[in-house]
Order: C-alpha cells, then sequence, then structure tokens
C-alpha cells in the first residue's frame, strides 16, 4: 500500500440502499429477515451433513461447503449494512473496505465454482451411474474443492493488490458495500490495468464455471429425456429447472454490474442487482439444493424430534 493511498482518503462513506428515510425500518427488518434465514438454513444444512452419516457422500460435502460459502458471503456485506440502516452511521476505515472487497471477490468466486462442481457432481450421478463412485472418490473431490479455493484466493488477491495501488478523489460510494467496480469509478488514478484484468481474468472465471453448469445440465436433461417414465421426467425437469433459475438470476446479476455495465454510471439498478446475488441467492440456495430433498427433511425431522427430548 503507497504512501499516498493512505494520505489521500482515510475512510469511505457508504450510502447504502436508495430508499426513503421513512422506509429505513421496514427495509432493515426485511433485510435482517433474509439474513437470519440464510445463516440459519445453510448453518442447518452443514450441521445435518456433519452429524447424520447417510449425508457423507460427495454431493453433500459439495453441499456443506456451499452452505459456509453462502453464508461467508452474505455476511461479508449485509451485517455492516443493517448496522449503517439501524446508527446512520455511514462511514466505514479503507482497510476494512479493501478487505470487504477482497472477502466479498474470493466468496463470489468460490460460489461460481462450487456450483460447477456440484453441476458435475450430478451429471456423473444421472449419466454415468454405473461408475459414479469411482469417478467421483473422496481424493477428486476434495481436490476440487481444495483447488477452487486456491484459485478463488489467487483471484481476489490480484484484484486486491492492484486495487491498492489506487489513489481516490472521492471517498463517496453510492452503495450499500465497497464493490470493486464501484471504487474504480470513483478512483483518480489510471484503472485501464484494473479493467483489463476484469474483463479477460475476471471473464474467464466467469465464462468457465458457467459452461460446466449449463453443459452439464444439458447433458442430464437429454439423458433424462431418453428415459420413458413421466414421473422421472417432471421431477428432473423440477429440480434441474430450479437449480437453472437460481443460477441464471446469479450469474445474470453478476454479469450486469461487472462486464455489461462498467463503463456506465452506477445507478440505482446496479444495486438492486447487488442485492439479488449477496443477499438473495444465498437464501435461496439452502431450499433449492437441500430443503426440498425427501433425505434432508426426514433428517430434520429426526433433529427436532431429539432436541425436543
Amino acid at each position: 500500500m503507497r504512501r499516498e493511498n493512505q494520505s489521500s482518503v482515510s475512510e469511505f462513506l457508504l450510502l447504502g440502499l436508495p430508499i426513503r428515510p421513512e422506509q429505513q425500518g421496514m427495509f432493515f427488518t426485511l433485510f435482517l429477515g433474509m439474513y437470519l434465514t440464510t445463516v440459519l438454513g445453510n448453518l442447518l444444512i452443514i450441521l445435518l451433513v456433519r452429524l447424520d452419516s447417510r449425508f457423507h457422500t460427495p454431493m453433500y460435502f459439495f453441499l456443506s461447503h456451499l452452505a459456509f460459502t453462502d453464508v461467508s458471503f452474505s455476511s461479508v456485506t449485509v451485517p455492516k449494512m443493517l448496522m449503517n440502516m439501524q446508527t446512520q452511521q455511514q462511514s466505514i476505515p479503507y482497510v476494512g473496505c479493501i478487505s470487504q472487497t477482497y472477502f466479498l471477490i474470493f466468496f463470489g468466486c468460490l460460489d461460481n465454482f462450487l456450483l460447477a462442481v456440484m453441476a458435475y457432481d450430478r451429471y456423473v450421478a444421472i449419466c454415468q451411474p454405473l461408475h459414479y463412485s469411482t469417478v467421483m472418490r473422496q481424493e477428486l473431490c476434495i481436490s476440487l474443492v481444495a483447488g477452487s479455493w486456491f484459485f478463488c484466493y489467487i483471484h481476489a488477491l490480484l484484484h486486491t493488490l492492484l486495487l491498492v495501488q489506487l489513489s481516490f478523489c472521492d471517498n463517496t460510494i453510492p452503495h450499500f458495500f465497497c464493490d470493486l467496480t464501484v471504487l474504480l469509478r470513483i478512483s483518480c488514478s489510471d484503472i485501464s490495468l484494473n479493467e483489463l484484468i476484469i474483463f479477460t481474468e475476471g471473464g474467464i472465471l466467469f465464462i468457465l464455471p458457467l459452461s460446466s453448469i449449463l453443459g452439464s445440465y444439458i447433458r442430464i436433461g437429454t439423458t433424462v429425456l431418453r428415459v420413458p417414465s413421466t414421473k422421472g421426467l417432471f421431477k428432473a425437469f423440477s429440480t434441474c429447472g430450479s437449480h437453472l433459475f437460481v443460477v441464471s438470476v446469479y450469474y445474470g446479476t453478476l454479469a450486469g454490474v461487472y462486464f455489461f455495465s462498467f463503463s456506465w454510471n452506477f445507478n440505482d439498478k446496479d444495486i438492486i442487482a447487488s442485492v439479488m446475488y449477496t443477499v438473495i441467492t444465498p437464501m435461496l440456495n439452502p431450499f433449492i439444493y437441500s430443503l426440498r430433498n425427501k433425505d434432508i427433511k426426514q433428517a430434520l425431522q429426526i433433529f427436532v424430534n431429539r432436541a425436543n427430548f
């Protein structure tokens, strides 16, 4: 971190959501409820997967990591936003802002990779069921998760190191968190290298997981269509459809913020898109990927019955 950076800006001001003062209480309650749902739903999945031996399988191994990532991803931004709404305190230290940006990039990237890994797991389970146990062996599962963590660590570190080289002419952030694109817009340094890295390296890490997800579900769809069972078709398309809906919302809003509107002025639509991928999708993932599952429901019922006794 260069000395002039430290002297130019010591803190930033987060303007928060574009809502009227009289609506603060309503939105505070709404986002608090969504955040608690995200935390409790995902932590419950982690607990059930750890306690019940039936869930010691590759699918639930990946799911528990996705649940942890969703809790972390949402926790990077929402608690600070709620605190600012409640106290009307908008400031965030320079170091805190840079740290928030780093963890947002890291856990957002990790979400991308884990969604792709889970889609591949479902592809092997449905399209190559006889080879599932040999393909999705423990060593491969651990390697896929460890590799995801490693690449996302490097990805987030790269963007953060480039960010701290910049000077800032303004300390006002028209957002509820320290978003990378917004910080670049208020910088008075040359950001051409930052933009290049976002569109190349960031674009590759965006397109590859998305292509893997879409390719896996296309193969799953073609395999299921060969099965004459109407009930099986309905169940498969219901499950894949809900998964693809969440993926579409997540990737669509990410692309809208980081790629398609990067050169435009930041506006309320970008904030709404950011709410979708930082608040809504982490809340939906437990319901889409697990709580609709019959085995999870049975395990949850057993867990609740034991807790009552």
